[in-house]
């Protein structure tokens, strides 16, 4: 299939748990479509950032949203350089600590703080849309409550194991501490209190496509999804030509 002068239409939206690859494949493939990326997890580790500094308890719910409210957060769209900004300090380094991933499901639980976060993405994906005219987004819950209407919604999975050594293996590579085990457990972790949530809790849409990405590698999940934009006419005019 030849891509190369597509360009995305509409919203892709990509959801599920951590480690499914799903930060690699959005970006990549609103990098190969011209489309902007969107990275709704960093939204949410960087506002639990915000929190940790602030020295307050993750489960002090009243805090956690003064916190939040007074928290100025600044989310870059370009896939090549997908800056997340928090009170003017690039932090996309930061965020993705051992600190911050032990917190953020509790505050990401916090039914007010995803009223704000989820307001904010809508007023990203409008604004990229109207830009550029498409965007890929990922997170937990695109599917089902930012974007129910997104023209593909991919729900991706893969097992604990593989989701763990992917996770062990980017936090060597980024310079941080790499402990399989304390890994593994993080994942499992966070998939209960992801999927336990009252609030917006990780599940597939009903209408969102199920890709298994555990004997698969970037290329071959990103041909997947190249597939699923196409069926769909997700892509520009004379973008799926030779």
């Amino acid at each position: 299939m030849h891509v190369a002068h597509a360009r995305l239409r509409g919203v892709v939206a990509l959801d599920g748990p951590s480690g499914t690859g799903k930060s690699t494949v959005s970006r990549k493939l609103a990098s190969a479509l011209g489309a902007t990326y969107l990275d709704t997890g960093a939204m949410y580790r960087a506002v639990t950032l915000a929190v940790l500094r602030a020295r307050v308890e993750p489960t002090d719910e009243a805090e956690v949203v003064r916190v939040v409210r007074a928290a100025e957060l600044t989310m870059g769209t370009d896939p090549e350089r997908p800056a997340v900004l928090l009170d003017g300090q690039d932090v996309g380094q930061e965020i993705r600590g051992p600190e911050v991933t032990g917190a953020v499901s509790a505050v990401s639980a916090v039914a007010e703080v995803r009223e704000l976060l989820v307001a904010q993405q809508r007023r990203l994906i409008g604004a990229a849309l109207a830009e550029s005219g498409g965007i890929v987004v990922e997170g937990r819950d695109i599917g089902t409550v930012v974007v129910p209407d997104a023209g593909l919604k991919v729900y991706l999975t893969a097992s604990s194991d593989a989701r763990a050594q992917r996770r062990t293996a980017q936090d060597i590579s980024e310079g941080r501490a790499g402990d399989l085990v304390r890994t593994h457990a993080d994942v499992q972790r966070r998939d209960a209190l992801d999927s336990g949530r009252k609030v917006a809790p990780l599940r597939k849409a009903d209408d969102a496509l199920e890709l298994d990405t555990t004997d698969l590698d970037v290329a071959g999940v990103l041909e997947q999804l190249h597939k699923h934009v196409e069926s769909r006419g997700l892509l520009s005019d004379g973008g799926s030509g030779a």
